[in-house]
């Protein structure tokens, strides 16, 4: 904390300007914040793990234990990495160089699909949001490599295009293509990415699931879109069993179906190379992996030198073996204690939430009954699966990195493909065990909060209420409040996208969250750049919401208890729930990664997010007075607060 600091006026130094002015953001990161303190110091509990995996030579094979841990050693054998070369792609990309003919385009796809390798379109197996007992099979747009579509189209971005290109010319010479070869493919690469990311929706408009969801009889796709192959993609993929697609933007399709068609075979199997090797680089040897650093997160995120070489290796490792790794970290980081602690702080959060279904004025009450209705079906999960999946069967080697990380990925493209058509698991996690981060499931209808997040400073239960509810308890709300945001509203207690709100009711939603649109607008993260309104606004609803939600739950607490409310460093228990909340959001940020996080991330910037929402609760007025609006003239936010 910085005490020097007003905290009615400049609250985000109060609470956090000292530890912002004592912690730049570190070389090998783009960002560094509270968040970004518990992935790092998680992360070194997970080297301990893979550590001991690695060394251990009794661990049976196929074992969790053993699995992570041949798969570390592996990552950590640079020498082996640079003497496969590109062997372990060398399959991947000779089945490109096969392709001679139009007819040969689709094929080749749905293989790389089949490997992870996600040119073109996005596909995808989730619960049907429609129906949301079953798995559809999924298709998005995609096949870009920068991370938006703006990037491509916008004139801001025009150095970081060019950057680009220059890129894909090194990756493709490091693949042994000629100096002029490579600056055509790297020309023909970004040409054919123009072209999709032109027809691709933005940011903002791909938030809406009502107008992202588009299902279609397998039988009508080759009359609707002639241009893609659809009886080459589907069956090869096993994706046409339920007898239906759901497309997210179907004009996007057309145009594959247009580009498909126009270009030819030729640009085609250097736009398919290049992604084979663009999501194998990280994996490769060392020159692949440090040109893939140095554009990526260099050039893109400000980022000025690598992670340590076993943080990789650990992500990787979380990302391919995420629930064995898992395993392996609640035995050791996890206590029972924890998850109790954790179910009773839901709890009071839902009580608080329901109370607020219940009584809030302006919403009518045939439309209240539902609302209460889906909220008596709401769940959440704590820790980590009951369950954990068993990957016995993938082939994990010590000496083949690049190979273990695509049979790990083809593993889980069988498994999810598998249950298309199917019912869907409700046991299942979409975050690993050790993840620093919760979400909540529209189709579900419930939050979810693995273990890696329930750890300082978002939970300790060593420490005062104030502090937790403060913490984790504003996230428990944040994630409720979810359910009613400006998209989770429109899914039922079923978890299906059906529209149960009176039009009065719907109308009066939508003028309130109009003025939290309106707010985050007018705040500028960067010099001439504000924060995108509709792009957040999901996530600023449910910062609201959480915010409001927990210092309720904070007070009946309180109340319940007869705990002291004596303060303690000089502050109540209300001044330490707000401090705690703030602390959450302290964060550096280079400038090149705070650009790309506006143009693309449906969330504020750290500082906003820690003050914005208490700019309308006349709580935080009383605890930290004068009265009045944090910085600027006085404002009257009392329409932003919805829930």
């Amino acid at each position: 904390m910085d005490l020097t600091a007003d905290p009615a006026t400049k609250f985000y130094d109060y609470a956090t300007g000292t530890w912002r002015r004592e912690n730049p953001t570190p070389a090998d990161k783009a960002v560094w914040g509270a968040g970004a303190e518990l992935v790092d110091r998680n992360y070194r509990l997970i080297r301990q793990i893979l550590e001991s995996a690695a060394e251990d030579a009794t661990a049976s094979t196929a074992s969790p234990r053993r699995q992570v841990g041949d798969l570390y050693a592996s990552a950590l054998d640079i020498d082996r990495r640079n003497a496969l070369g590109l062997r372990p792609v060398q399959p991947l990309l000779d089945r490109v160089g096969r392709a001679t003919h139009p007819a040969d385009l689709v094929p080749l796809l749905a293989e790389l699909h089949d490997a992870g390798v996600y040119a073109l379109f996005q596909p995808f197996a989730y619960p049907d949001r429609n129906r949301s007992s079953v798995y559809a099979f999924y298709l998005y747009q995609g096949g870009l490599s920068l991370p938006d579509r703006e990037y491509y189209v916008a004139d801001s971005f025009s150095a970081q295009r060019e950057a680009f290109r220059s890129h894909v010319g090194r990756i493709f010479r490091l693949a042994g293509v000629g100096e002029s070869d490579a600056d055509v493919a790297a020309a023909t690469v970004l040409a054919i990415e123009t072209d999709l990311a032109k027809a691709s929706r933005s940011a903002t408009d791909l938030r809406d699931d009502t107008k992202n969801h588009h299902p279609f009889p397998v039988d009508e796709l080759a009359t609707r879109f002639p241009g893609i192959a659809w009886a080459d993609y589907l069956p090869a993929r096993r994706a046409d069993v339920a007898g239906y697609i759901v497309l997210g933007q179907p004009e996007f399709f057309e145009e594959v179906g247009r580009l498909l068609a126009s270009r030819p075979v030729a640009d085609w199997r250097m736009y398919f190379r290049w992604h084979v090797l663009h999501e194998n680089a990280p994996y490769l040897s060392a020159g692949f992996e440090t040109e893939n650093f140095d554009f990526f997160h260099h050039s893109l995120q400000g980022q000025t030198q690598p992670e340590p070489d076993w943080k990789r290796a650990a992500l990787t490792i979380d990302q391919q073996l995420g629930e064995a790794l898992g395993r392996l970290y609640v035995e050791r980081h996890f206590p029972p204690e924890a998850r109790a602690r954790m179910a009773d702080l839901v709890a009071d959060l839902c009580a608080v939430f329901r109370g607020r279904l219940a009584g809030v004025d302006w919403m009518t009450e045939p439309t209240r009954i539902k609302a209460l209705a889906k909220f008596d079906r709401f769940t959440a999960k704590i820790g980590h699966p009951d369950r954990y999946r068993d990957y016995s069967t993938v082939d994990i080697r010590r000496d083949e990195y690049a190979a273990n990380r695509l049979r790990a990925t083809a593993f889980e493209i069988r498994r999810q493909m598998a249950r298309v058509g199917g019912p869907v698991d409700r046991s299942e996690w979409e975050m690993t065990p050790p993840t620093v981060n919760a979400y909540f499931s529209p189709t579900q209808n419930e939050i979810v909060f693995p273990a890696g997040i329930l750890q300082p400073p978002f939970f300790d239960f060593t420490m005062d209420d104030a502090v937790n509810y403060g913490a984790i308890g504003a996230v428990i709300g944040h994630e409720i409040t979810h359910g009613y945001d400006d998209q989770g509203r429109r899914f039922d207690a079923d978890g299906n996208l059906v529209d149960w709100w009176s039009d009065a009711d719907a109308k009066e939603f939508e003028a309130r969250a109009k003025h939290v649109v309106d707010e985050y607008n007018g705040l500028e993260a960067l010099p001439g750049v504000f924060v995108n309104g509709e792009l957040t606004l999901g996530e600023n609803i449910a910062d609201f919401g959480g915010v409001s939600l927990a210092y309720e739950a904070l007070q009946r607490r309180l109340a319940r208890s007869g705990a002291s409310r004596a303060p303690i460093d000089g502050l109540t228990p209300e001044q330490r729930f707000f401090v705690s909340w703030a602390q959450v959001w302290r964060q550096n940020c280079r400038e090149a990664e705070r650009r790309r996080r506006l143009t693309m991330d449906p969330h504020s910037p750290g500082e906003f997010r820690a003050v914005a929402p208490l700019r309308s609760l006349p709580e935080f007025a009383a605890a930290f007075p004068p009265p009045g609006p944090l910085s600027g003239e006085p404002v009257d936010n009392s329409r932003t607060r919805i829930w």
